[in-house]
């Protein structure tokens, strides 16, 4: 059984030991040193896994829009993998602003800060395999390539451009090559505030960009060379 700690830890060395640490154990043993209690399924909480590494690795960011580990700048990602390790799910990377855009580039902007350098915590993900069972992968440290910036920032602007002329509520989730722009809030009834088509004010649901199931497949194959 391995000591887990859980104050957030103060050097990226310091973070992917304990990374090393929890690779190789199923979600209920981890669980169980955590005293977490283990869902039997992800219907009513898709974020459970996320949860459970971010307290086990020390996370201290919770709900603020900045990295994980801001004393490191490094963000935490799980990464559901199929038996053939192919990513299972996009990845949500951050809230998008509806308002108040004018200035923001991607350069400036939330999601680039947030996917500035990411461990991604790979994880079995097939259905079948009961949540308790599916284990831990080794984390590994990555940050984008110039072409993978590029890749994300060319959809980054398109839809923020849309956003800003007023069109939030045309866009779909095929939109985006490699990130998507998509409904993100606990209900359909949570409404925020929106750019409308003439320029005022309308309510709409609050939108979160994700990377697409490609998008983490490029970066699959950029760091383990497939």
């Amino acid at each position: 059984m391995i000591v887990i700690n859980l104050s957030s830890p103060t050097s990226v060395e310091a973070l992917l030991e304990r990374a090393r640490d929890i690779a190789g154990l199923s979600f209920g043993e981890l669980a169980g040193q955590l005293n977490v209690a283990i869902p039997e399924n992800f219907k009513r909480q898709k974020g459970w896994t996320g949860q459970l590494i971010e307290r086990a690795l020390g996370a201290s960011a919770g709900s603020k829009p900045i990295q994980d580990f801001p004393q490191l700048g490094i963000e935490l990602k799980t990464l559901p993998l199929s038996y053939a390790n192919t990513p299972l799910e996009t990845t949500y990377v951050c809230y998008a602003p509806l308002t108040d855009i004018a200035g923001i580039s991607w350069q400036t902007s939330n999601v680039r800060n947030k996917i500035r350098q990411v461990l991604w915590i790979p994880v079995q993900g097939e259905r079948e395999i009961p949540v308790s069972e599916r284990i831990i992968g080794h984390g590994f440290l990555w940050q984008p390539t110039e072409r993978q910036d590029a890749l994300l920032q060319q959809d980054w602007e398109e839809l923020m451009d849309l956003i800003a002329l007023g069109k939030v509520e045309s866009i779909t989730a095929r939109m985006g090559q490699y990130m998507q722009l998509r409904p993100k809030a606990a209900n359909g009834r949570a409404l925020t505030d929106a750019i409308g088509h003439d320029g005022s004010l309308i309510k709409t649901r609050p939108r979160g960009f994700y990377l697409r199931k490609e998008f983490t497949q490029l970066v699959l194959n950029s760091v383990f060379g497939q």
